[in-house]
């Protein structure tokens, strides 16, 4: 049983190798001249201003959470609507069809709530 992936350990262990190779070789030979201007902050090729340690807005983080949310929907979601084909010839179409609904329907009630709350209003 171990034997089968032999052939796929050897492949991870030429992916790595090759990977800390070419890793190492460009930090030794590759130039390194550090100056005032490379150890900056990057910003749009502005000069920054103000402080790197800014606290932001819960809601901006709570959008993020909403955003996740909504993706993870579809990455249930699109496993089911490619093969809902397949589920109607086997005559589950209706209860395939009720779930993804009651899937949805919980969703919705969740962002109906954030935005009564006012989630997604950033003039507060």
């Amino acid at each position: 049983m171990f034997g089968d992936f032999v052939p796929l350990f050897l492949m991870i262990a030429l992916a790595l190798g090759l990977a800390l190779t070419l890793l190492a070789a460009a930090a030794y030979i590759g130039p390194s001249r550090p100056s005032g201007t490379k150890t900056m902050p990057y910003e749009s090729g502005m000069d920054p201003v103000g402080s790197a340690h800014e606290r932001y807005s819960v809601k901006f983080y709570l959008v993020a959470m909403i955003f996740i949310v909504f993706d993870v929907e579809v990455v249930f979601m699109w496993p089911w609507a490619a093969s809902f084909h397949s589920f109607v010839e086997s005559g589950a179409g209706l209860g395939v069809i009720a779930v993804i609904s009651l899937f949805t329907l919980i969703l919705l009630v969740g962002l109906l709530y954030d935005v009564k709350k006012g989630g997604l209003d950033f003039e507060q």
